[in-house]
């Protein structure tokens, strides 16, 4: 047994035998760490993608999403996997997601953070309007998107006296923008102050209120002022609260009639038919 012991000793104290000992070992690291690679990067991972084409813009649902399977490989960094990091987010407005296409972190975005996200919370029909004030006009700065506020007006009549008097009632402030264009609430790191409440009201209302703005003769003022009570949105609309304040913007601007396809067509259906008649009783 001696003799067995003396012979691996001086087996392994070779040199030659070691260095080829640990060439062997380092190979077959090597190999299965190569191997393990490989098949981590072949093995196919359940991944979310779009099951239609996307806008700019859109909210992205369940029913958008479809699961397929990729090689891990193919999958990026900054691929999205989880449905619920995908859905309730918005697709960014430069950006369209294609037919079976991954969802990427770097082109959802919250809808707080969607350049234009306030017109998605304006009502079908309605139109935007922005009205300008500063600090002091939105009470220092307390009017907060989802409020409800009164328009008041102030303008000078022909004998030169002063009126004041409201005249729409329950608009929704949509947000309250500075400036530059930025939410004015939406950073608690920076003080913004309020250049703009955004509002969305009836196609009346806004060439009312557009009306007013250029009216520069009578000295019109609008004037945002907040509601001493509570109001819910359920069933609430602006509305124009002063009827003889309407009257007299009305009286000193030209009211343009709306031309519906319809009526244009019938008139050019009515025109043709008379040429023709004046042609054959010719």
């Amino acid at each position: 047994m001696s003799n067995v012991v003396i012979a691996a000793k001086r087996f392994l104290q070779n040199k030659n035998v070691v260095t080829l000992i640990g060439v062997v070992v380092i190979v077959l690291i090597l190999y299965f760490l190569y191997n393990y690679q490989i098949q981590t990067q072949v093995q196919p991972q359940n991944i979310p993608v779009a099951k239609e084409a996307i806008q700019p813009g859109t909210e992205i649902t369940t029913d958008m999403i479809k699961w397929i399977k990729v090689p891990a490989a193919a999958v990026s960094s900054n691929v999205l996997k989880a449905t619920n990091s995908i859905v309730g987010k918005y697709t960014n407005y430069n950006t369209e997601i294609p037919a079976g296409s991954m969802f990427y972190s770097d082109v959802l975005v919250s809808k707080s953070d969607l350049p234009d996200s306030v017109f998605t919370q304006v009502k079908e029909g309605d139109v935007v309007y922005n009205l300008a004030v500063n600090t002091s006009t939105t009470y220092g700065n307390s009017m907060l998107p989802g409020n409800f506020i009164d328009l008041y007006m102030k303008a000078t009549d022909d004998s030169g006296q002063v009126m004041v008097g409201k005249l729409i009632e329950n608009v929704e402030v949509l947000a309250v923008k500075d400036s530059s264009g930025k939410n004015v609430f939406e950073s608690s790191s920076e003080t913004r102050t309020p250049a703009y409440l955004i509002f969305g009201v009836s196609q009346e209302i806004h060439i009312l209120l557009r009306k007013a703005e250029y009216m520069g003769k009578n000295s019109i003022v609008i004037i945002p002022v907040p509601h001493g009570s509570q109001v819910t949105a359920s069933g609430t609309e602006a509305t124009v609260s002063s009827t003889y304040l309407k009257e007299f913007i009305n009286s000193k601007t030209v009211i343009i009639p709306e031309e519906s396809s319809t009526t244009t067509t019938s008139t050019t259906s009515t025109s043709k038919s008379t040429s023709t008649s004046t042609t054959k009783g010719a």
